[in-house]
């Protein structure tokens, strides 16, 4: 009897527990989210993007066009009434005055076979330019992107350092005010800590503010995903550029080829000048119909443009065509030049921003984290005070924020040289590049 009570009282208990249960299984299994990539924070981000899409449309725009415009021009269909009389006793009259005749006809123009190919091949290459412009767009989602993580990731590492250092500066309070009651101290040191501490606070107000944004940029390119926490940081020791092909690897850059494709254009619209200088034919056959007592009639008709002023008129239209292909020459020539000058800048703050940054973890860390720990041990021997604590340890954070700001400025610089080019692109340009590694 005793024993099925406390069987009874075991299964009440379990009942009792088992919400209880479920609700700590379902919440601790779930569907916490994996680490965010970056490789996966692009990814997100070119799926999303509309901006890819309004590219494919222009291109589709484009070739369709190009279709259309190698085709001849529509028939133009006519219907008439000719000589109909007004006065008289056969005013109005059809069929009265043998004169009169409805007619219907077709006229067609003959453009040339030159020009139609001319016209729909300045069509394709605007498709290529739309081409062109896309992995404009998709390198710099992909560029964005990285930026954007790389910044939370270096907001979340600096609320990292500054977390670790308020709980340090909290003991350094509590052993203040420690020695202050046993009269080894006074109350000037404990508001030093103190001040330190609200110095601490409002660091990580300004962190936590850049935090924020970070989340919001990110936001901007992968949506709600931006609230997942973050995976390592990428290698940043190696980008695909090679300063000795430099102007060769740039040749391949997105806005350079876009500007290839907009001389592509010129020269197609050069030709299209030049089939211009060669008039079309235009042919018309028309069916006349009279009153019943007189003969129908068929015209045949061809007509052809008069190009009697061809060096005002066609000959300066090519002239134009000429210089905007040379204008469009220039640009993309001047523009691979900056971009050249630009990157190989970049490619030498970086490769100093590395150097720095290995300095730094090498050298200047370790050295700093030793004069705080050396002065902490010196406090706790009497033979330092606790402004030489705090002021050692300000030091310290100094140094670690440095750090790692010129670690983000690097990741920032690598991330820039290393998304020039779409990731989908990096493999057509690799073909006149090597891996640059130091």
């Amino acid at each position: 009897m005793v024993y099925h009570r406390a069987a009874r009282a075991a299964v009440k208990r379990t009942t009792a527990l088992a919400p209880v249960v479920l609700i700590l299984l379902f919440s601790s299994t779930p569907f916490a989210q994996p680490p965010l990539t970056l490789e996966e924070a692009q990814r997100r981000a070119v799926e999303r993007s509309r901006g890819l899409a309004a590219q494919d449309f222009a291109t589709t725009a484009s070739r369709e066009m190009a279709v259309a415009a190698g085709q001849l021009p529509d028939p133009i269909v006519t219907l008439g009434v000719n000589n109909l009389p007004i006065d008289t006793s056969d005013r109005f009259s059809l069929t009265r005055d043998f004169m009169t005749m409805r007619s219907v006809g077709v006229m067609q123009e003959f453009t040339r076979t030159e020009k139609r190919e001319a016209r729909a091949e300045r069509f394709e290459r605007e498709a290529e330019k739309s081409f062109a412009e896309k992995d404009v767009s998709l390198a710099a989602i992909q560029r964005g992107t990285a930026l954007a993580w790389l910044d939370r990731y270096y907001a979340e590492a600096m609320q990292t350092v500054i977390s670790e250092q308020s709980r340090q500066a909290q003991l350094e309070i509590e052993a203040a005010e420690s020695a202050y009651r046993a009269g080894r101290g006074n109350l000037a040191d404990i508001l030093a800590a103190r001040n330190a501490l609200v110095l601490l606070d409002d660091r990580a107000s300004e962190v936590g503010r850049k935090a924020s944004a970070a989340k919001i940029a990110l936001a901007r390119w992968i949506g709600n995903d931006a609230d997942a926490p973050l995976a390592g940081k990428p290698a940043i020791d190696a980008i695909r550029l090679d300063p000795s092909t430099l102007e060769a690897d740039i040749a391949h850059h997105p806005e350079i080829a876009v500007l290839a494709r907009k001389e592509d254009i010129a020269a197609a619209d050069v030709r299209v000048a030049q089939t211009n200088k060669k008039a079309d034919w235009s042919v018309a056959l028309m069916y006349s119909q009279r009153g019943p007592a007189y003969s129908n009639m068929i015209s045949v008709n061809v007509s052809v443009p008069l190009q009697w002023d061809q060096k005002n008129r066609q000959d300066r239209e090519l002239a134009a065509k000429l210089a905007m292909l040379d204008q469009a020459r220039a640009e993309r020539e001047d523009m691979l030049r900056a971009h050249t000058a630009e990157v190989r800048a970049m490619i030498a703050e970086w490769e100093n921003d590395r150097e720095r940054s290995a300095r730094y973890a090498r050298e200047v860390l370790p050295l700093a984290t030793e004069r705080s720990q050396a002065t902490l041990g010196a406090y706790r021997g009497a033979k330092a005070s606790i402004t030489d604590v705090l002021l050692a340890r300000r030091s310290e954070i100094e140094v670690r924020m440095q750090a790692l700001q010129l670690d983000m400025d690097t990741a920032r610089l690598w991330a820039q040289l290393n998304f020039l080019f779409s990731a989908d692109d990096a493999s057509r340009a690799a073909s006149t590049s090597t891996e640059h590694r130091r």
